[in-house]
């Protein structure tokens, strides 16, 4: 069974493009998107007039025009836009860039074939949770005509082939750019690593007299000595130590880095399981002596996987992101009081092909998920709820199920960092194709007919 191209997967570059392409298109069902990058013999309506020629294509003013209009309703909501004649600048030269895209596409012998627009067009239904015949009803009630529509998604599609083979060609990862990233995800994975710590805490008073305090130290100084003179620092624990925790020989029990204090993580970051800090540690509360009972730290070969669900409502100029986001704080109110279930409220609202299963995204390792979604997924305890998150997909709702530890090939562990790198890298190099492919381009721009 294929992906749904709206779960917020990043596996594969030109799928989830792709989606995002023709959930613009599927804009159209609102009513405010005039479908762009149709066939020239179509693009002329009446009144209008040809306004750039872009290699063999062309862009017409009043496509301009409908670009300038969506951009106008996102300020109505609120959106920031430059002048009028910037604008306008900006939604010409997008129209260009597509054209360009469109005829070096062409020219290249690119092709789709109707199979695959018929697919594209069925998960644009599908998305909207319509069904094909309401779908050319929605259009034609919009002025829209149905072979204009399958070319634009015809079109579009062709531009996502040609970004994604022209674009990766540019990207160069080498090994060295690997081997640095994998050493910066097992640090900051073990940034947070689960820490057990146990502690001799000898109080003392911030305001104490410079008397008290070297008295204080030194019952601290002489219960190190003990330990590293070979007692269990359980025993010495359970004999001095003025903390809590006394009565088990100090041990404060595992906590990811973030629950301990600053100055505890600096004192062992360098000690090794078993090990006690060389000097009693001073803080607002007294003088410590620390051991690091255990620490479990990220190990190459092996990630943390997490199975989540979420309910995605996606953006359109009819459902802004703030809306979205509080019709999912709304649910995410009743899931917390018992209200209505996690996987009812996905069936029932959630915008992507998870909703049959209630939600649930299965399983995911680091790097699976666009960057947004991960962040806020990786920061949930298990059964949490967050608060919306939005994402190049839409709005989400996540919770978080299950986690494990995976064991991973050394070189699918390699694989996976590639492709992030290349992932990261990508906008800056569709970003100089871009502007190479417009440096090459023929443009010739009309004035308006008097």
């Amino acid at each position: 069974m294929t992906e749904p191209i709206s779960r917020p997967y990043r596996r594969h570059r030109a799928p989830q493009a792709l989606g995002l392409a023709l959930a613009g298109l599927a804009a159209v069902l609102g009513g405010s998107l005039a479908p762009f990058g149709d066939a020239n013999a179509q693009r002329l309506r009446n009144g209008d007039y040809i306004a750039v020629i872009v290699n063999q294509e062309l862009v017409t003013a009043g496509e301009i025009d409908r670009r300038l209009e969506r951009a106008q309703a996102e300020a109505a909501r609120g959106v920031r836009l430059p002048p009028e004649p910037e604008l306008r600048r900006l939604a010409l030269d997008a129209l260009i860039d597509e054209r360009v895209m469109i005829s070096t596409a062409r020219e290249s012998g690119m092709r789709v074939d109707d199979t695959e627009v018929d697919r594209a067009i069925q998960s644009i239904a599908t998305q909207n949770q319509i069904t094909l015949p309401v779908l050319r009803q929605r259009l034609a009630a919009e002025g829209t005509d149905y072979l204009r529509f399958r070319a634009n998604v015809r079109e579009q599609i062709m531009i996502e082939r040609l970004r994604e083979r022209e674009v990766y060609q540019r990207i160069r990862v080498s090994d060295e750019d690997v081997d640095k990233l994998l050493e910066e995800q097992r640090a900051a994975a073990n940034a947070d690593a689960e820490t057990n710590l146990a502690q001799i805490l000898v109080t003392v008073s911030e305001d104490a007299d410079a008397a008290t305090v070297a008295a204080r130290r030194a019952v601290a100084e002489l219960a190190l000595a003990r330990v590293k003179g070979g007692e269990a620092f359980e025993a010495v624990a359970r004999e001095v130590s003025e903390d809590l925790n006394r009565a088990q020989g100090g041990v404060i029990g595992p906590r990811p880095a973030s629950r301990l204090p600053d100055a505890f993580i600096a004192a062992t970051k360098a000690l090794k399981p078993g090990e006690v800090t060389a000097q009693p540690l001073r803080t607002g509360a007294g003088f410590h002596v620390l051991k690091v009972v255990s620490r479990k730290e990220v190990v190459l070969g092996e990630v943390q996987q997490t199975r989540a669900r979420h309910v995605l409502l996606r953006t359109s100029p009819q459902l802004t992101a703030e809306v979205a986001a509080r019709r999912l704080a709304e649910y995410r109110r009743q899931i917390e009081s018992g209200a209505k279930s996690f996987e009812d409220i996905a069936r029932e609202f959630s915008e992507d092909g998870s909703a049959a299963g209630g939600g649930d995204l299965g399983w995911a390792s680091p790097g699976m998920m666009v960057p947004e979604f991960e962040q806020a997924m990786n920061a949930l305890p298990i059964n949490g709820l967050s608060e919306p998150v939005v994402s190049r997909f839409g709005v989400h709702l996540i919770q978080v199920l299950e986690r494990r530890a995976q064991a991973v090939e050394l070189k699918q562990l390699r694989d996976q960092a590639r492709n992030v790198l290349r992932e990261q890298r990508f906008d800056q190099a569709y970003a100089d194709w871009t502007k190479e492919l417009r440096s090459r381009a023929y443009v010739e721009y009309r004035e308006p007919p008097q």
